[in-house]
């Protein structure tokens, strides 16, 4: 069933969900990483995608993790279902998908990307 939405979704392994709360503190993707350890306290960070070619969002998530974040980390802006996977390996909880896109890509597209854990690019290459 396709779900049409005219509002933001969150995107989780199960499918989607409604945004639930706001982040307190939304990094740009330029956001200096030495600035990083700041904000480990923090419950929800979001990290903004302004375009799905900017990948920079993927590096402060990883960084944060790195670090000891143990919180909510929720991706925001531009991303697609085909970077899911990618998104949810680098520590993101969650995808905040936009409605344009949600329409375009329904839940069933974000869950066919939800096995990250077992996708592995060189063993597909490979054959």
């Amino acid at each position: 069933m396709t779900q049409i939405t005219e509002t933001p979704v969150l995107a989780r392994d199960d499918g989607f969900h409604p945004v639930d709360a706001e982040a307190r503190i939304s990094l740009a993707p330029d956001t200096d990483p030495a600035t990083l350890a700041d904000h480990l306290a923090l419950d929800l960070i979001a990290v903004e995608f302004p375009a799905t070619t900017d990948g920079r969002g993927f590096s402060l998530a990883r960084r944060l993790r790195e670090l000891g974040y143990a919180g909510q980390l929720r991706a925001t802006g531009r991303l697609i279902a085909d970077q899911y996977a990618m998104a949810r390996r680098v520590g993101f909880d969650e995808v905040e998908v936009a409605a344009d896109i949600a329409a375009r890509q329904p839940a069933a597209q974000w869950i066919a990307r939800a096995d990250w854990r077992q996708w592995d690019h060189r063993s597909q290459l490979a054959g």
